[in-house]
C-alpha cells in the first residue's frame, strides 16, 4: 500500500478507490475465469517509466529517439514468447486479445472475405463475429456448431464432422477456433484438417487456454495453427494486453504491418515489461505445477457443484473453466441473480449463457467460473467443495426470499474473509 500512500498525498479521489479495490480483491474469491492475480514483480512494471515513452515501431526500426532500452525490452518479451509456445515469430504490441484478433484479419483477409467460427451463444467471443464487431461488420462470419442432441456422447461439444462440413460449403479464408466458454480440449489437428480441405488459415484464439499450453495442461495449437492469437492475462497470469504468434515468415511480416501502422500507433511500453516478466515466470517449472492445479481445482469444482444439484455443461471440464446450468437447481434461478447475490457473499462471477440458452444475454441460465485467480492464491483440490458450499448456501437461501438471503450472504461473506487471509494474494 506504499504506492497508495503516495498517491493519496496527490490525489486522495483516486487513491482512495485504488485502496478500496485492493481490499476487495484480497477479500474476495475470484471465480471469474478470464482473470487472475498477478505477481508482485508484474504489478510494478506496469507502472514503470517506461510509460513516458513512445516508440512506434519495431526494435531497431523506431519512429522516435530514445528507444534503446525499450528494443531490449521488446526483444527479451518475443524471444520468451517463441519459447513458450515454441514458435519462430512474435508480435507482443498489441494492447488487447481483440485488437491481436482485428489485427490478424486485416492481414489474413480483405473487407468482406468470409471465415468461419463458433457462434458467441455457444462460447465464442464477440470478436469472433458478433454482428456489432469489427469481425462481423467489416467481414462475413459463418458459424458451426455444438453436438446439440441430448442423447450423443459428445453433447454441447465441438462437432468437428459438422466444422468441415461448413468449411466445404463456404470455402472460409479463415478457420477460427479457440473460445471464452468452451470447458473441454480443443483438437487442433482436426481443425486443421477441416481448413487444409478448404484452403483456409487455421487461425487459433487461446486467449483463455494460453496459461495451459504452456504449462503443459492442454496441447498446443502449434504446428497446426498458421497463426496464433491470445490475451496476456487469464491463465497466463500477466498484464492484460494481447499476444500474436506464429511460424510463417510471410504472415508475421503481414501482421507486424497490421499491428502497426494498420491497427496501433505507440506500443505500450510498461505493459510490454510486464509480459516479458510474466512471460519469463511462465518458462520456471513452477509454472507448470500452477497450471496442472488449476485443472484440478476445476475439476474439483464442477463435481461439487454435480453432487450438490447443478448441472455442468458438456458434463464437465478438461480446462480451467466450467458452464454452470442453474436451470436444474431451480427453474427460477437465473445467472443474473446468482452473480448478484454471490457478489454480497463476496464471491465473484459472471453470468453466462449455456449452449442453445432460451433466456437472454443480460439474464442466462447460467454463470461461468473458472479456476485461475484462486489458484495463484494457493487454493487446492480439497478447498473447492468448500467453495461449492458456499454457492450452493447462498443461491438455495436467494430462492427463499431476501431476508434469508441476506443473513447466509452475511454468514459466508465472514466464513470468504477468513479463507482469503488464509490464502492472501500473491501481490
Amino acid at each position: 500500500m506504499q504506492v497508495v500512500d503516495l498517491l493519496r498525498r496527490h490525489d486522495r479521489s483516486v487513491a482512495d478507490l485504488i485502496a478500496k479495490e485492493a481490499e476487495r480483491q484480497e477479500t474476495t474469491l475470484e471465480l471469474i475465469a478470464s482473470e487472475n492475480h498477478v505477481s508482485p514483480a508484474v504489478l510494478h512494471a506496469a507502472g514503470t517509466c517506461l510509460t513516458n515513452k513512445y516508440a512506434e515501431g519495431y526494435p531497431g526500426a523506431r519512429y522516435y529517439g530514445g528507444c534503446v532500452y525499450h528494443d531490449q525490452v521488446e526483444e527479451i518479451a518475443r524471444e520468451r514468447a517463441r519459447s513458450m509456445f515454441g514458435c519462430r515469430f512474435a508480435n507482443v504490441q498489441p494492447h488487447s486479445g481483440a485488437q491481436a484478433n482485428a489485427a490478424v484479419f486485416m492481414a489474413l483477409m480483405e473487407p468482406g472475405a468470409t471465415f468461419a467460427s463458433l457462434v458467441l451463444k455457444d462460447g465464442g467471443h464477440l470478436s469472433h463475429g458478433m454482428k456489432i464487431n469489427f469481425s462481423g461488420t467489416y467481414y462475413k462470419p459463418v458459424h458451426y456448431p455444438l453436438h446439440y442432441d441430448v442423447n450423443h456422447p459428445q453433447h454441447e461439444r465441438i462437432d468437428y464432422d459438422a466444422v468441415a462440413a461448413v468449411c466445404r460449403e463456404h470455402k472460409p479464408k479463415v478457420l477460427l477456433c479457440g473460445y471464452s466458454a468452451y470447458p473441454r480440449v480443443i483438437d487442433f489437428k482436426k481443425f486443421r484438417e477441416a481448413a487444409d480441405q478448404c484452403g483456409a488459415l487455421l487461425v487459433a484464439d487461446v486467449a483463455h487456454i494460453a496459461g495451459l499450453i504452456v504449462g503443459g495442461a492442454h496441447p498446443s495449437p502449434f504446428p497446426y495453427a498458421h497463426v496464433v492469437t491470445t490475451t496476456t492475462h487469464k491463465t497466463l497470469r500477466g498484464p492484460r494486453g494481447g499476444l500474436i504468434l506464429t511460424d510463417s515468415e510471410d504472415l508475421a511480416k503481414k501482421i507486424d504491418r497490421s499491428v502497426f501502422p494498420g491497427m496501433q500507433g505507440g506500443p505500450l511500453m510498461h505493459i510490454i515489461a510486464a509480459k516479458a516478466i510474466a512471460f519469463g515466470e511462465c518458462l520456471q517449472d513452477s509454472f507448470k505445477t500452477y497450471a496442472a492445479q488449476v485443472v484440478r481445482n476445476a475439476g474439483s469444482l464442477a463435481a461439487a457443484l454435480a453432487e450438490r444439484g447443478y448441472r455442468i455443461t458438456s458434463g464437465g471440464t478438461d480446462n480451467h473453466l466450467m458452464l454452470v446450468d442453474l436451470r436444474p437447481r431451480s427453474d427460477r434461478l437465473t445467472g443474473a441473480d446468482a452473480e448478484k447475490w454471490l457478489e454480497e457473499a463476496g464471491i465473484i462471477c459472471n453470468k453466462n449463457g449455456i449452449p442453445d440458452d432460451p433466456r437472454p444475454p443480460r439474464v442466462t441460465s447460467g454463470v461461468r467460473l473458472g479456476t485461475p485467480a484462486v489458484t495463484s492464491r494457493g487454493l487446492k483440490e480439497a478447498h473447492m467443495p468448500v467453495v461449492a458450499d458456499f454457492i450452493d448456501r447462498v443461491l438455495d437461501a436467494g430462492l427463499r426470499g431476501d431476508d434469508d438471503r441476506r443473513i447466509v450472504a452475511g454468514q459466508v461473506r465472514e466464513q470468504v474473509r477468513s479463507l482469503c487471509r488464509e490464502f492472501p494474494m500473491p501481490a
